[in-house]
């Protein structure tokens, strides 16, 4: 019998009252690129922490090529040959690739620059190691995260939803390197919520379900729509789909909106047109860092401009580009910010208390004081109807799993019941069933008249949600596209710089 590479059993993990992983066994063969998969708090991350030395097990043994192995630290995983690309780069911006990679392996400057090269030919990770990390795509850095844990001689690689941030172009030349790497004698383990990815890319993968192991199968054997049962014990919830609409009523509008930030790394916005009606989704795709923040910062009102160019946003017929966020929320809109923690959510306060962050105007302040009563009830509602899983509503934000939070934050401004909703990002690290309900909220709130604009850079869901796409890229916005009319390596064309050229209609 072959010894497995990496072998968990037993293993468990406590918070408190919440068990993580109950019990896990796992066994990684050498050579193999293994799946996570589970949904928002099956225990998938907990248990990548675990592997790679940032937490220690309560319970249960790990082997490392038959041998019992005890991590205390990421530096000693490292030192044993375990390498993790996290969902969020760490890297510096204002640091070169090369000095981002001193910062974890030794070495000369030059001798480091000619291995970054050598590393990035031989595994197309092509990458300048002079260059600054803030002049680099998301794919370059990318790159980097992955160059950087190859030099210190990884035997087992941890990708934690690598293509969340990728073109579709992209994709595909990350899935060679992946490949080669595994000819090479490299393990992977892989999580993702894209069940087609896994299928294409992993000959074995390990199911998880509210922290336990429900299965482990060879992915290419199960249709998606099987895996995805196995991670959430249920079908999936149906889609419904788009109605056709007369056209409604401008909601939001953007007039050759120009914006120069004062952070030095940010991206300038320039000439940006768009149109929001009622019983309409736009939808924005791009690769992050090409002016998605600096533009959600202009819609929710964070960021405002001077009186002199008020008029290049309006909302519900206002010119509110010199408003603030409160004074925009009481024309009817609401606004899921891309980041949970600071922007979406307080991670001190109970989930109570994060409701009224946005929603005290429904009754749930008055006259300066808290309605307790009602404030709860909000929030177990929301709860409740958007299925976050968490002991209730006196639980802190914080020690909600990132989907879970995501949840009730969607489900906090969509109980607003606004005119205008805008989601940046909204299914980010949410699991496939409950994007999918998230999903299908939205298209049924769009079919009763709301007006709603997503950004993401998922573009399987920006083709299953909106009416029209535009991509951004640079800061700038290209012409709105007919979804319906569009494909998706079109709109990847368009997020790299390449404008496709399409036929002209017959006159």
């Amino acid at each position: 019998m072959t010894i497995p590479l990496l072998s968990l059993r037993g293993i468990s993990k406590s918070y408190g009252q919440v068990h993580a992983n109950k019990h896990i066994d796992l066994d990684v063969a050498a050579g193999s690129i293994h799946a996570i998969l589970g949904e928002n708090g099956a225990g998938k991350s907990t248990l990548m922490k675990l592997i790679y030395g940032v937490e220690q097990p309560d319970e249960g043994t790990i082997a490392w090529h038959g041998q019992s192995l005890s991590l205390a630290s990421p530096a000693e995983a490292r030192r044993t040959g375990i390498g993790m690309v996290f969902q969020h780069f760490s890297l510096f911006e204002n640091l070169t690739v090369v000095e981002n990679i001193r910062l974890i392996v030794a070495g000369r400057r030059a001798e480091l620059a000619q291995r970054i090269r050598t590393l990035g030919n031989e595994f197309g990770l092509e990458v300048d190691p002079l260059a600054h990390v803030h002049e680099l795509s998301v794919g370059e850095r990318q790159r980097v995260e992955i160059i950087r844990c190859l030099m210190t001689d990884p035997k087992l690689l941890i990708l934690d939803e690598p293509t969340s941030v990728l073109p579709p172009q992209a994709v595909g030349k990350l899935f060679e390197t992946l490949r080669r790497l595994r000819d090479g004698g490299v393990s992977i383990l892989f999580i993702s919520h894209k069940l087609e990815e896994i299928q294409s890319l992993c000959d074995r993968a390990t199911i998880l379900r509210a922290g336990h192991v429900t299965g482990h199968v060879d992915p290419r054997e199960h249709d998606a729509h099987d895996l995805a049962r196995m991670m959430i014990g249920r079908d999936m919830p149906e889609a419904i789909p788009a109605l056709p609409m007369a056209e409604g009523e401008k909601r939001l509008e953007l007039i050759g909106l120009d914006y120069r930030p004062d952070d030095p790394f940010g991206m300038p916005l320039s000439t940006i047109s768009l149109t929001v009606r009622s019983g309409e989704i736009l939808g924005i795709a791009g690769i992050s860092g090409n002016g998605q923040k600096e533009l959600a910062a202009l819609i929710s009102g964070e960021t405002t401009l001077p009186r002199d160019k008020r008029d290049q946003i309006f909302m519900m017929g206002h010119d509110v580009g010199s408003l603030d966020a409160a004074s925009r929320r009481k024309l009817g809109f609401a606004f899921v910010p891309e980041d949970r923690l600071g922007h979406g959510a307080v991670p001190e306060m109970s989930l109570t208390l994060n409701g009224l962050l946005t929603a005290h105007p429904l009754r749930l302040v008055r006259h300066g004081l808290l309605d307790s009563g009602k404030a709860t009830a909000f929030a177990t509602e929301c709860i409740r109807n958007y299925d976050v899983r968490t002991p209730g509503p006196d639980a802190e934000a914080g020690s909600l799993s990132g989907g879970n939070l995501q949840k009730f934050i969607v489900g906090r401004e969509i109980m607003l019941a606004p005119k205008l909703l805008f989601l940046a990002q909204p299914t980010w690290g949410v699991d496939v069933g409950a994007a999918s309900a998230i999903r299908k909220r939205l298209i049924e709130l769009r079919n009763q008249g709301m007006a709603i604009l997503v950004i993401s850079e998922e573009l399987e869901e920006l083709f299953e949600l909106s009416d029209f796409i535009q991509v951004l890229y640079h800061g700038r916005l290209s012409p709105p596209l007919v979804t319906r009319d569009t494909h998706p390596e079109e709109i990847g064309r368009y997020m790299i710089g390449v404008q496709p050229q399409r036929e002209k209609a017959p006159a």
